[in-house]
């Protein structure tokens, strides 16, 4: 059983399509990203996959159950960007905000069930901040807070996990920490797919690679996948690809400003 089938999508928000002829599987058990400019319809094919954008044909499933636009997502955990993920200053605690995620926000935070906030306090200790559990979101760094949407995402018992830029606007100490954390849930059997517009980031962890703008440009390992022609097909933008060994490297093709001082 595959864990996403995409043939023939054609997709959108009502408008013109954002999404063209886009045929993708991802097995059970893999690790991939997406990438591409902005508006090439990475964060739309994550929406789609848990019914939140329009498909105007083809077909897609999730575990062989078809896809549904408006119908909820069964299976699935969504860690949307940290600026699109709430407001930190609302008034929950890291257990309550995770408590949402088995319900999608249906139930007020004090009806849920000993047994449901038991399996909140064991998702948050599985991710490491089962001591958090009662600080306010404020109060948390960037990389508790995205352990807190990983815990809220998976607490429902996901199988597959989509992330939406996860390392955005988070320092490498923490970039480095949420690839650690995902690659362990990975290990224990856990589907991702994410997106990100970091290209060495990709080409230093991440074993597969989709590359799109407004269909599939390209998809393989990334060691194969990024080429500068491959790449310049992707973004409409010349870029350098640096191989020495095993270790790749995206760079643009030269500094914008040549022997001149900043003014």
């Amino acid at each position: 059983m595959d864990a996403v089938r995409v043939q023939g999508l054609v997709a959108g928000y009502g408008g013109p399509p954002v999404l063209a002829g886009l045929d993708v599987t991802i097995a059970r058990g893999e690790m991939v990203g997406a990438v591409g400019p902005s508006g090439a319809g990475k964060s739309t094919l994550l929406r789609l996959l848990i019914g939140r954008a329009r498909r105007y044909a083809g077909e897609m499933a999730v575990f062989d159950v078809p896809v549904r636009s408006g119908a909820p997502a069964q299976r699935i955990g969504f860690v949307p960007q940290m600026e699109a993920s709430g407001d930190l200053n609302f008034p929950l605690t890291v257990e309550q905000a995770v408590l949402l995620g088995l319900t999608a926000g249906s139930r007020p935070v004090p009806w849920f069930s000993r047994e449901e906030k038991r399996q909140a306090r064991q998702m948050l200790e599985r991710l490491g901040i089962g001591d958090l559990r009662r600080r306010a979101l404020f109060e948390l760094s960037g990389g508790q807070y995205q352990r807190m949407l990983l815990a809220r995402a998976l607490v429902s018992g996901a199988e597959l996990l989509l992330l939406d830029e996860p390392t955005s606007g988070v320092d490498l100490q923490t970039r480095r920490e949420i690839l650690e954390l995902l690659a362990e849930l990975n290990a224990d059997g856990l589907t991702v797919l994410l997106t990100t517009h970091d290209l060495n980031w990709v080409a230093a962890h991440l074993p597969r690679v989709l590359c799109l703008n407004r269909t599939l440009i390209a998809d393989g390992a990334p060691a194969d996948v990024f080429t500068s022609e491959t790449l310049e097909a992707t973004y409409g933008a010349k870029m350098r690809v640096l191989r020495d060994g095993d270790v790749l490297l995206v760079a643009d093709p030269e500094p914008l400003l040549t022997g001149r001082p900043l003014s």
